[in-house]
């Protein structure tokens, strides 16, 4: 468990359970029963031992309820994807490491791992690289995130790729996977929040 350490909140404090507004203290019960044992069980941490929720999470506890709705399309993205796990951390990693999101590549870093993605292939995903011997969905998903990251465009010889290797709602559940991540390495960015590694 990482102790408590104000610095992890970046440029905004840690909060403490017993300061939350009535709104703040139900996403954090939620964020305590589904995202802080998931990052425990994936094998990164979510929270300070003083029971403070650091990364994103701590930053999503200023605006509740609009949280709460996000954690609402997280939990329908994963149930409902048609994208393999595998897949989901390469677009995952791709978008964090477009971002330089700290936070975000060390949990899923850990969350790679957990999925069965070699742990040279994760290094080089993390490093902003593409790996030899991703299968045809890894590859696509890579290019396609980089290309979405890095352009804001999708060419058309890569879209057809896209389309052939998941189909239009592969490619919807993709496209709002990475905004999804787009949007905690925003939050993460803006607020300047720190891996725990690097404290």
């Amino acid at each position: 468990m990482i102790p408590a350490d104000n610095t992890l909140g970046g440029r905004i404090p840690l909060l403490a359970p017993e300061d939350l507004s009535s709104d703040q203290q139900t996403l954090y019960t939620q964020l305590k029963a589904t995202m802080v044992p998931w990052a425990k069980k994936s094998g990164f941490q979510a929270e300070t031992s003083d029971e403070k929720l650091i990364g994103p999470f701590n930053a999503l506890l200023r605006s509740p309820l609009i949280s709460k709705a996000l954690m609402e399309v997280t939990a329908a993205e994963g149930a409902h994807t048609a994208l393999s796990e595998k897949v989901r951390q390469v677009v995952i990693l791709t978008v964090g490491v477009a971002w330089q999101a700290a936070y975000e590549l060390y949990a899923h870093v850990a969350v790679a791992e957990k999925a069965g993605i070699d742990e040279p292939k994760i290094q080089l995903l993390a490093a902003g690289q593409k790996p030899d011997g991703l299968s045809i969905e890894e590859d696509v998903a890579y290019d396609f995130t980089h290309q979405l990251t890095t352009t804001h465009q999708i060419d058309p010889a890569l879209y057809e790729r896209a389309l052939v290797a998941f189909g239009e709602k592969g490619l919807v559940d993709l496209i709002c996977l990475a905004g999804q991540y787009m949007t905690i390495s925003g939050l993460l960015n803006t607020f300047a929040v720190p891996a725990p590694q690097a404290q």
